[in-house]
């Protein structure tokens, strides 16, 4: 009997999130549902990661519907799988259990399958209210263990540690700490665990290594995620099908590589000289793909790799001898775990097929593409280019300062937002750390949960103010502003619990989301005769005062998400005054002097430049 391999689809979700900005719109996706449900997939990733919020906030269109017309398309053929971060959803604050629960019931409810759960810690803990929940309502719970490395450093590095009475600590994330992070989430009921590679790192020996692991040491099925950015991707998922993987992720030809997962394409061939099935109808996969191929041309704005792949059918194009070859010695190379031969002969074959090259700088600096990109562009914005290389340097000191936290969504931004602080600081004469985001912060104090290594308690009283550790007391959580929206008929904002879900875990993008399609709906209702086109007015101007007193600054472009006082308010020093969103983290822009606010001179939702003038104190 032949061996059968699972394929979990990712084009749909971390496939366009990858390479096109998470831009596909419904028709779009409808486009391709047909195929898809001849396709037979095992399980299709549609949901979760930057879905919800992309489709709100750059193509107007409701999250839930995004589920559930994919679900009524597809119907059953294929399990539909989501992304979550465990006890945080998509936000950077943990949420309590209420919202947790209502949040898997409407997903499982919407056409929710299976729920893909991982916390950016890897802290178990963090995961258990999801698991209990999913399961509560008929999904399988996918617990993902987050693979990341030890970070490197030089030889002065570590004599400069010891001069300070500090030691570096010894390996951290070893097939040990893989495993038994593994063990934890069975034993809480998982029903499958997922190596996630979410940066693409991990070599073909590590993964065999590590499945073979697992599969001796778990009763689940184990899944293998990567990417393809540094140059593994390929080779590492057909290590991971030798070593006996269940079930492994891919993309669909014209949406694999690059940032993205391998091709589901080139597993199909791998597959067929091993004699391993695959249970996919590949003339629908086909099908599929030449609508993707349309589709990518609609997506040029947004393509971050620009380079297409050569036509390719499994079914109906014969590769060449030299290529055809190239197959059978990757797959002897895999038996073999001649891990260099493997790499290299992968790479020839991606060439072949016009597949992006490995990033050599993502690959040296050991951290996420994602990351590496959300760098050098909020240097750009900073017009800061030329510290780039700074900022990297401070990666691993920064992540060892805030507990070796893995490098993922959304510790990946705050380590990396945080070096950029550091970087910049040292630039202007300041200490480290003289600028650090709230989410930094709250990393260090230990909101995010445990980390993989304790913090200092010296450097979380210098970041926090305490010394403990300090868990997130979710018995504060405050919930959103549901306000009625008199200009709209006088409904709710959010009228129905989903709405109130969006409103909760996408606070500001729901909010004018859900207000602008309360606005058209309401018109909509209105009788045609009374609708009258209303005069254009002109754009509201700021009435400020002249300036006399003392101006808190942005220290950094971004955008006001909260103002925290009014004219009239006694402020202290240090005190905060507005929150300013910049480089994805929040920051809190505190009062200089102490007196009373004169003046606010910004309002909640403008873009500002550095420098720009928020509120005046005399």
């Amino acid at each position: 009997m032949a061996k059968k391999l699972l394929i979990r689809d990712l084009t749909l979700r971390d496939g366009q999130q990858s390479s096109f900005a998470t831009r596909m719109n419904q028709s779009q996706v409808d486009s391709v549902l047909p195929y898809y449900k001849k396709a037979g997939f095992y399980a299709m990733e549609v949901w979760g990661g930057a879905v919800p919020d992309s489709v709100m906030r750059y193509l107007g269109e409701n999250p839930w519907d995004r589920l559930e017309k994919i679900k009524a398309a597809v119907g059953d053929v294929s399990k539909l799988t989501a992304l979550s971060r465990g006890r945080n959803l998509f936000g950077y604050s943990p949420y309590t259990d209420e919202i947790i629960e209502g949040f898997c019931r409407n997903s499982i409810e919407s056409g929710l399958g299976i729920m893909r759960i991982f916390d950016a810690l890897n802290d178990v803990d963090n995961v258990k209210s999801t698991i209990k929940y999913v399961k509560k309502y008929g999904g399988l719970a996918d617990c993902a263990v987050c693979y990341t490395i030890d970070p490197h450093f030089s030889l002065s590095e570590r004599i400069a540690y010891l001069f300070k009475g500090k030691k570096l600590p010894g390996k951290v994330f070893t097939d040990a700490y893989f495993l038994k992070k593994a063990q934890e989430m069975e034993a809480l009921g998982a029903d499958m665990i997922t190596i996630k590679d979410m940066s693409g790192l991990i070599p073909p020996k590590r993964v065999a290594g590590l499945v073979r692991l697992f599969k001796q040491n778990l009763k689940v099925p184990v899944d293998f995620h990567t990417h393809c950015t540094p140059g593994y991707g390929l080779a590492s998922v057909l290590s991971a099908i030798v070593a006996g993987a269940d079930i492994v992720d891919t993309n669909i030809w014209n949406f694999a590589g690059g940032p993205a997962a391998p091709a589901i394409e080139l597993i199909y061939v791998f597959c067929q000289k091993m004699g391993i099935e695959l249970g996919i109808d590949m003339e629908a996969v086909a099908q599929i793909n030449h609508e993707l191929l349309r589709i990518r041309k609609e997506l040029e704005a947004f393509d971050a790799v620009k380079q297409f792949p050569n036509p390719f059918n499994p079914l109906t194009d014969t590769l060449p001898t030299d290529i055809d070859q190239a197959f059978d010695r990757a797959i002897a190379a895999a038996q073999s775990m001649n891990e260099a031969a493997l790499i290299e002969t992968c790479h020839t074959i991606e060439r072949y097929f016009n597949f992006p090259a490995p990033n050599e700088l993502v690959k040296k600096a050991e951290i996420p593409g994602g990351m590496y990109t959300n760098m050098v562009a909020q240097l750009k914005q900073l017009k800061a280019e030329d510290i780039l290389e700074k900022a990297m340097e401070l990666i691993p000191r920064v992540r060892l300062d805030a507990g070796l936290p893995p490098l993922v969504t959304p510790t990946s931004q705050i380590v990396g937002a945080q070096a950029v602080n550091c970087a910049l600081d040292a630039r202007n004469g300041k200490p480290m750390y003289s600028n650090v985001s709230n989410q930094f912060v709250g990393l260090v104090k230990g909101e995010y949960g445990h980390t993989p290594v304790p913090v200092d308690p010296d450097f979380r009283f210098k970041i926090t103010g305490v010394r403990e550790e300090t868990p997130y007391d979710t018995s504060k959580y405050q919930m959103q502003p549901n306000p009625v929206l008199d200009d709209c008929g006088g409904v709710k904002l959010a009228e129905t619990e989903k709405e109130v879900l969006l409103l909760e875990l996408f606070p500001l993008v729901a909010k004018k989301f859900l207000t602008d399609q309360k606005k058209l709906r309401y018109e909509q209702t209105k009788p045609a005769e009374t609708v009258k086109p209303e005069p254009e007015k002109a754009a509201p101007q700021k009435v400020s005062e002249p300036i006399t007193g003392t101006v808190v600054n942005a220290p950094m472009p971004g955008r006001i998400i909260q103002i925290l006082v009014k004219p009239g308010d006694t402020v202290q020093s240090g005190q905060d005054v507005v929150i300013l969103e910049a480089m994805k983290m929040e920051n809190s822009i505190t009062a200089h002097v102490s007196g009373k606010i004169k003046q606010v001179l910004v309002a909640e939702g403008d873009a500002v430049a550095t420098d720009a003038p928020l509120v005046e104190i005399v």
